[in-house]
């Protein structure tokens, strides 16, 4: 069935968490796509089911997070205003990342950045833009829009692009955001190629990296042991370089071959608790889960 009514709903957690979450802890990556009055971009590979501001505050109730960071995705094109919406609707706990194009005016990014906007996503990944002669000089032009704001440039790539671009990260006036461990496959291990230019890139304090939708880069499901070593190495790299992220509400972003892209793909159903749960496996002590989860968001977003 395809229906919204048919079909679940945007993941809760079902597992308690098992540890003190500090005081103004962010989820660092999610999205809303809350109501059909937002409509879904024409051009988009997928079409996800619904999710509700209202259903996004009960997950961070129970996951004990205080803070957000809403994501535009790519099912709206360069349409912000479900993102928007979405953090209004949280009020100050919440920051946004928009998606823009050379059509988005200088004063069109003022009036995100007085909603709580702090960066612009550029997605490599879902669009099928895996070319480095693209892909540079779309971060470039994104590095020079950025650098009188101040604000950030996140990217949701592989770690072939990263090896790719790595040279121009280095040399950025802004800091640059990786989603979702880079892009890298938890089977692959630590030695997959580029896999070690992210983490130079950490290292350097260049670049963050978001230990978020670990159900991405492995299927080891509940809790994707794989991603373990990926989670120790960046975070040992440098712990003032990461944050942490839930991605919910878990789109499946790929259209199955018996589908249309119109049809709606259900939503993954992830258990965040969980998930969360993960997070003291791959960072034991205390005190750097307090900087992934607390300090490195209110820098990088300005809480």
């Amino acid at each position: 069935m395809n229906n919204r009514t048919a079909s679940a709903k945007a993941a809760q957690p079902a597992t308690p968490v098992n540890f003190d979450v500090p005081a103004g802890a962010c989820d660092c990556h999610t999205h809303i796509h809350p109501d059909p009055e937002f409509p879904f971009f024409s051009g988009r590979v997928y079409t996800p089911e619904l999710a509700s501001p209202e259903e996004m505050t009960a997950l961070h109730k129970a996951l004990h997070m205080e803070r957000v960071v809403i994501v535009t995705p790519s099912i709206y094109g360069t349409d912000n205003s479900a993102t928007l919406f979405g953090m209004a609707a949280r009020g100050p706990t919440a920051r946004g990342v928009a998606v823009i194009d050379d059509k988005t005016s200088e004063s069109d990014l003022d009036v995100m950045g007085k909603a709580g906007i702090r960066g612009v996503r550029l997605n490599l990944a879902t669009s099928g833009v895996n070319d480095p002669s693209v892909a540079r000089p779309r971060f470039t032009a994104a590095v020079e829009r950025m650098k009188a704001r101040g604000w950030h440039v996140q990217i949701y790539t592989n770690p072939a692009m990263i090896a790719a671009i790595k040279d121009l990260v280095m040399a950025s006036p802004v800091p640059v955001v990786f989603d979702h461990f880079g892009g890298a496959k938890a089977t692959l291990g630590v030695e997959q190629p580029g896999f070690a230019d992210l983490v130079d890139l950490v290292k350097s304090g260049k670049a963050y990296v978001k230990i978020s939708g670990a159900y991405r880069a492995s299927k080891l499901v509940p809790d994707y042991t794989d991603c373990i070593p990926l989670a120790k190495a960046l975070i040992s790299a440098n712990p003032d370089r990461i944050v942490w992220g839930t991605d919910w509400p878990h789109p499946n972003s790929v259209t199955p071959a018996d589908k249309k892209i119109t049809d709606v793909t259900p939503l993954f159903q992830i258990d965040d608790g969980r998930l969360l749960n993960q997070l003291p496996v791959w960072a034991p002590d205390a005190a750097i889960r307090k900087t992934i989860l607390v300090d490195n968001p209110a820098q990088l977003y300005g809480f």
